[in-house]
């Protein structure tokens, strides 16, 4: 059984960078919105999302992130399924995406990023945060420029959805979640 309370505390263990709790977290939330749209285990899933970088700080190049962070995994006793999942979403481990949750990890990694990047720099935080304004800042290339463009859009590809649909899936998906992602408007977050 998948105990998210265990995921989180091996998270933490690992990861200090808040920003980086915070990614994964926010992944976190849209897998679990994912999950429940597809009729899918939401807390797996959601345990994928809070997961897949957790090795990150120790290990920040890849193949070593995440197959060093996979073995951690193993030993650890998480499912096959999830530990392949988190291997899947690098390109560089050489693992095709194959089922389901593993094409929404690839498909919410980098975009969650970039919507927390976007809703950053907004007066509004996440609040009111449209696909429309998302794909703008997607044109310019000096804009989060470390964030994969071409990851975006060819996970909404694997996962079979329309752009513009899967990005405001996932802003409102994370919307739900502002203030703990800490994206509320400037100076309302209470954290």
């Amino acid at each position: 059984m998948i105990d998210r309370n265990k995921a989180f505390e091996l998270m933490c263990e690992y990861t200090k960078q808040d920003g980086l709790r915070r990614h994964m977290q926010s992944v976190e939330i849209a897998m679990r919105a994912y999950a429940n749209k597809y009729g899918e285990d939401v807390e797996k899933w959601g345990v994928v999302g809070l997961l897949h970088d957790f090795d990150y700080e120790r290990f920040p190049t890849t193949p070593e992130h995440p197959l060093e962070g996979s073995k951690i995994l193993a030993e650890q006793g998480y499912p096959d399924d999830v530990i392949y999942a988190i291997k899947s979403h690098c390109e560089e481990t050489n693992c095709p995406r194959v089922n389901l949750m593993d094409k929404a990890l690839f498909a919410c990694d980098e975009l969650s990023g970039f919507i927390t990047a976007v809703a950053l720099v907004r007066p509004n935080g996440i609040e009111g945060m449209t696909s429309k304004s998302v794909r703008k800042k997607m044109k310019q290339k000096s804009f989060a420029e470390k964030v994969h463009r071409q990851d975006i859009t060819q996970g909404a590809e694997e996962l079979n959805v329309d752009l513009n649909e899967h990005i405001q899936f996932v802003i409102d998906a994370m919307s739900e979640h502002a203030e703990l992602l800490k994206l509320t408007p400037a100076g309302t977050s209470t954290q």
